[in-house]
Parts: structure tokens; C-alpha cells; sequence
């Protein structure tokens, strides 16, 4: 609550940073208890307004008064002030603000797939700039959640940078078992495959929704994952690219099942 006592730290080998810069760096001691690091005054900001309630938060003098962190610091169970020096071990970004909290993971709540619904499945992504990308494209475009196949971790810091939020808000599935949930999700699964002899992105039907599972970068999809897919889909490219990397190949497909699905006003 507002009016807690704030407790001071100016040691870089304070066990707090020490446990936070675990949870920024390894997919390990997020996935474990659940948390995650976030970085940034926006994406703290993001975080509160979604609904987490930061277990951790640190701030540097100079971002109090720069922020209004106080609505930040209203819901945070412990607040923490930091010297530059200690701001510096816990960035993970070249000009920090001076701004880090650290969260409980939240499951989606509910039933994740709905009738008709509008989803996108990433597969071994590798890279979570795409991750992030991607996930910011299927908030923009209302699709009504993300499912990622092992490869990286939804909660990366660098992948809720690039998502600016999404991830925070979007319905995430994480699931070791694609092809199983693909089966079980009672949708239809389009498997995005660079193969001009697969049927067009735009010659599909998407009236009932469904899933759009696309592949790692290098690797495209695995064989079991494309299995478990009744359609496959391609995206014409009458240039030299054999491919796009996956957030570009997830955005027109996003676009185009919503094109398809939704009212879109031009």
C-alpha cells in the first residue's frame, strides 16, 4: 500500500538484484515460481494497469521523481530504492530508466479457446524480438490469444519489450505438447509453410476462425506439428525471398484472417 516503508539498497550484491538478475537472464527461474522481470516505467506501468501486482519493485531516486511511480509503488508488495550503480546490474537495456519490478505470472482464466475464435501458434521462435512482434500484431488485430510451442519464453524481457505490453494482456498459452493442444483446441489449424504449391493465404476460408501455426525462423514447423494441422498455407511472394521471418509471415496472416473475420473499416 502507498506509505510503506521503502527500503534502500546500494550494493550490487544485494541478495534481491542478485535473485533478480537470475529471473531477467534465465527461462529456468521464470518458468519455476512463476515471475518474471520487467523493465521499464511503461512496461511496469502496463503490468499494474493488466492486473499484476509487482512482488518486487526498484527505483533510483532520480526515476521517482521523473515517474509517477506512485500507483506503482500503491501496488507493489515490497519497493525498493536503488543507487545508478545497482540500476546498472539489473538493466538489461543500454539507457535504463531506472525502473524494474518483478511479477507473478498469471494462467489464462477460463476456457482459452472459444468457438470461432482467432488464434496464432508459434512454434520454436528463437529469436523473442519476433516473439514480441508478433504477439503486439495479434493484440492490434483482436485476435483472442497466443499459444507458444517451446522455443522462447513469452516472458523473456526482451520479448515484452518488443510485444510494448501485449504479452501483459494478451491470453498466452504456453504449452510443451503443440501438436496435442492444436488437436484438442476443436479449431480449425492452418500450418504456415513456405511452399508455393500450398493453397494462398488468400484463397482460404476463414469464416469459422481457427489457428495459424507458424515455425521457427530456421527450421519452419516440425513434422508432428504439421500433422496435427488440416490445412496448410502459404503467402504468395512474387519476389526473390524464398521466406519472411516468422513475426512478418504471422502479421499477414493475422490480417488476413481478420480481413476475413471482422468488420474492418478502411
Amino acid at each position: 500500500m502507498l506509505g510503506m516503508p521503502v527500503i534502500a539498497i546500494a550494493s550490487r550484491e544485494n541478495p534481491h538484484i542478485k535473485a533478480a538478475v537470475r529471473l531477467r537472464d534465465a527461462a529456468a527461474d521464470r518458468r519455476a515460481p512463476g515471475k518474471f522481470f520487467l523493465e521499464g516505467f511503461r512496461l511496469c506501468a502496463d503490468a499494474v494497469a493488466s492486473g499484476y501486482a509487482p512482488a518486487q519493485l526498484f527505483l533510483t531516486p532520480s526515476a521517482r521523481e521523473k515517474y509517477p511511480t506512485a500507483p506503482l509503488e500503491a501496488a507493489a508488495a515490497q519497493v525498493f530504492e536503488i543507487t545508478g550503480a545497482v540500476a546498472q546490474k539489473l538493466a538489461d537495456t543500454r539507457h535504463p530508466q531506472g525502473v524494474f519490478a518483478i511479477c507473478g505470472a498469471k494462467e489464462p482464466s477460463g476456457d482459452f479457446f472459444r468457438p470461432a475464435g482467432r488464434y496464432i501458434a508459434l512454434e520454436n521462435l528463437q529469436d523473442p524480438g519476433n516473439l514480441g512482434a508478433a504477439a503486439r500484431t495479434a493484440e492490434a488485430l483482436g485476435f483472442h490469444g497466443l499459444l507458444c510451442g517451446s522455443g522462447c519464453d513469452p516472458r523473456h524481457p526482451k520479448a515484452l519489450r518488443a510485444s510494448m505490453g501485449a504479452l501483459l494482456r494478451l491470453a498466452v498459452l504456453r504449452t510443451e505438447d503443440l501438436p496435442g493442444t492444436l488437436r484438442s483446441s476443436g479449431l480449425p489449424c492452418y500450418a504456415a509453410v513456405p511452399d508455393r504449391g500450398a493453397p494462398s493465404v488468400l484463397a482460404c476460408d476463414f469464416a469459422q476462425g481457427g489457428i495459424l501455426v507458424v515455425g521457427s525462423e530456421a527450421h519452419g514447423l516440425t513434422p508432428e506439428t504439421l500433422a496435427a494441422c488440416a490445412y496448410r498455407v502459404t503467402i504468395p511472394m512474387p519476389g526473390r525471398a524464398e521466406s519472411l521471418n516468422a513475426a512478418a509471415a504471422a502479421t499477414i496472416l493475422m490480417w488476413e484472417m481478420v480481413r476475413q473475420t471482422s468488420d474492418v473499416r478502411y
